[in-house]
């Protein structure tokens, strides 16, 4: 079921029958599950086409590149149609947004890319005065490219943006800063959880801003040494395979309408053992009714 179409046939039965009960049509679920193969980039190293092929046996429907790992883009389109996947976006870095962004674009094209997403922003621009504002700045030029190539630019958080700058939030500053049309957001539902900030706040703020998430979750907050969130980088966190962690992904998925969700990547920064995890991953996001 596609999850942005409501089925009407749920609503005339309520009617109908008067009962409770008959919203139950009303559930949503995803229908294609997706993963960020940096999960398993260890993997990907020593065997790039194994990985994906296993990875679409797990039951993946669409995966998200970081690197294709020495792999030309038309090798990758290869091996994606050959395993029944399809790869709606990629991670590249802040530094290919200059020179190097028209080839970035024509390789999106070739993959199958429909969004590309920037994950990062380096340290030291980020600790210059108006580097938040820079790299909006930077933003708006690279996505007004990639729209008039037809792809979708997007910025994928990590816990970072949430220092505050001349009292607001870097995140909101971004927000703000860029057009809505050209630079949507890839929220990482779990950075944002782990700097303290609850995801529906942001989607009733800024609807339909968040076509992209990263659903990843962790078995505790952790919190600095007076007890607040954390909004540094390098922090350490127990990141676990989705459902078993403390992450009320039921209640988030809920608000996918509001806030424009149509992918949604299973990933995991660190994980213990990985093909394990995005089995375990899988299976509670196939089952999960919202």
């Amino acid at each position: 079921m596609n999850r942005r179409e409501f089925v009407g046939g749920a609503a005339t039965a309520a009617a109908l029958l008067g009962s409770r009960s008959a919203w139950a049509a009303e559930e949503h679920n995803i229908a294609r599950v997706g993963l960020q193969l940096y999960t398993v980039r260890g993997e990907m190293k020593k065997d790039f086409e194994g990985t994906i092929a296993k990875v679409a046996q797990t039951g993946y429907k669409e995966v998200e590149f970081a690197g294709y790992f020495d792999h030309t883009p038309q090798q990758v389109r290869a091996i994606l149609e050959k395993n029944g996947l399809t790869s709606p976006a990629c991670h590249i870095a802040y530094n290919v947004l200059g020179d190097k962004w028209p080839g970035v674009l024509e390789a999106a094209h070739v993959v199958g890319h429909k969004y590309v997403v920037c994950p990062w922003i380096d340290d030291d621009i980020r600790k210059r005065p108006e580097g938040w504002k820079e790299a909006a700045d930077t933003f708006n030029r690279a996505a007004e490219a990639s729209k008039k190539a037809g792809i979708q630019f997007a910025y994928h958080n990590h816990n970072f943006e949430f220092i505050k700058i001349d009292g607001k939030y870097a995140y909101d500053i971004l927000l703000e800063s860029t057009d809505a049309h050209l630079v949507q957001m890839e929220m990482d539902l779990c950075w944002m959880t782990i700097a303290g900030q609850d995801p529906l706040k942001y989607f009733a703020k800024y609807p339909g801003r968040f076509p992209l998430v990263h659903v990843k979750d962790v078995s505790k907050v952790p919190t600095s040494a007076d007890g607040s969130p954390v909004a540094i980088d390098n922090v350490t966190v127990g990141m676990v395979a989705v459902g078993s962690g403390v992450i009320d992904f039921k209640r988030i998925f809920a608000k996918a309408s509001l806030a424009g969700i149509r992918h949604y990547f299973v990933e995991d920064d660190e994980p213990k053992s990985a093909f394990a995890e995005i089995a375990a991953s899988y299976q509670y996001l196939a089952k999960l009714k919202f």
